[in-house]
């Protein structure tokens, strides 16, 4: 089929009108208007079959997830959701995987609140690129440069669970009912970037990032923009109920930091807003450790001995031995 025929059944009212896209999909560029004292924060990813999502994943979670993670950045710099554009690449003109791919994307956005603006519909591997677009304040975005010795370092929601439903196999339909799998798969398959606790954390927080590739990378990567250094309590790291029934004893601490597909946000804030913000947030903040003069991260037990472990976040290229 025509990839503009395509275009247009699927995509092009994939989202309500919006006043700040003054031409959206159809033309060589979408233009937008942003509203005046606002900066623009900017993101993409791309999620890649066998390597982001299942080969027999279902279409409907690729979309929502391919959108989810992008928002899940703009939430940690607390952005405000405003447009998006999507570039899909298939093997082959699958009416039906696209329908259920749009009906996934199109069920993110509105939760979000965000518009479809453009994009691009190709051949070749299964892949999908995002760009994704917040407004913000100008100069109040939650950046991964500002935090601060002293500072309380916390997590929201849960640890893990995406981690431990791909080590169980669970990326694709459960062999039999079990809500505590069905609760894994869905954690690891419809992420819910946390858009309103990045805009309440924005008025509190000093820096923030999301984690998509495990608090052991994530929380470095703050800890090297802003010239500082962690201490993590490895038994105050939050896990749900269900990671806590089927997850090893012994497998639990590599797949809370070092998962990955997490999707919350890791704040560092004044420890006398760690309060207001658990109150603000409606969803668990957890805070977990603290901010330190002293460069690295360093891991400690339930009581403050020093674990002796090395771990590290996902990083795509680590076994790349060209």
């Amino acid at each position: 089929m025509d990839e503009f025929v395509l275009i247009r059944r699927y995509f092009q009212s994939l989202t309500p009108a919006s006043a700040d896209v003054v031409l959206g999909i159809g033309d060589d560029c979408a233009l937008l208007r942003p509203a005046a004292g606002e900066d623009l924060a900017v993101t993409t990813d791309t999620l890649v079959e066998g390597r982001h999502f299942h080969p027999q994943a279902r279409a409907d979670d690729v979309g929502w997830k391919a959108l989810a993670v992008n928002l899940s950045d703009l939430a940690a710099m607390g952005a405000r959701p405003r447009w998006f554009l999507a570039a899909l690449t298939l093997p082959h003109a699958d009416e039906g995987w696209i329908k259920a791919f749009a009906e996934g994307m199109g069920a993110m956005a509105a939760q979000a609140g965000i518009t479809l603006v453009g994009g691009n519909l190709s051949r070749g591997p299964l892949s999908v690129s995002i760009t994704a677009l917040g407004s913000v304040p100008a100069g109040k975005a939650l950046r991964r440069s500002c935090a601060k010795p002293g500072d309380a370092v916390c997590v929201t929601g849960t640890l893990g669970d995406a981690a431990l439903a791909l080590e169980l196999g669970l990326a694709v339909e459960c062999a039999r009912f079990d809500p505590d799998r069905e609760f894994l798969k869905a954690r690891l398959n419809r992420p819910q970037p946390r858009i309103a606790a990045g805009h309440n954390l924005r008025l509190l927080g000093r820096a923030a990032i999301d984690l998509s590739d495990g608090l052991a990378g994530d929380l470095r990567h703050i800890l090297e923009a802003s010239w500082v250094g962690a201490e993590v309590r490895a038994d105050r790291l939050p896990m749900s109920e269900a990671f806590q029934r089927l997850a090893p004893a012994a497998a639990r601490l590599r797949l809370q930091v070092a998962g990955g597909d997490d999707y919350e946000l890791c704040v560092c804030l004044p420890p006398e807003r760690v309060a207001e913000a658990r109150a603000k947030l409606g969803l668990p903040l957890t805070e977990i450790g603290h901010i330190t003069r002293e460069p690295g991260l360093r891991w400690l037990d339930a009581d403050g001995r020093l674990l002796e472990t090395e771990l590290s976040g996902y990083d795509h290229f680590r076994d790349d031995t060209a």
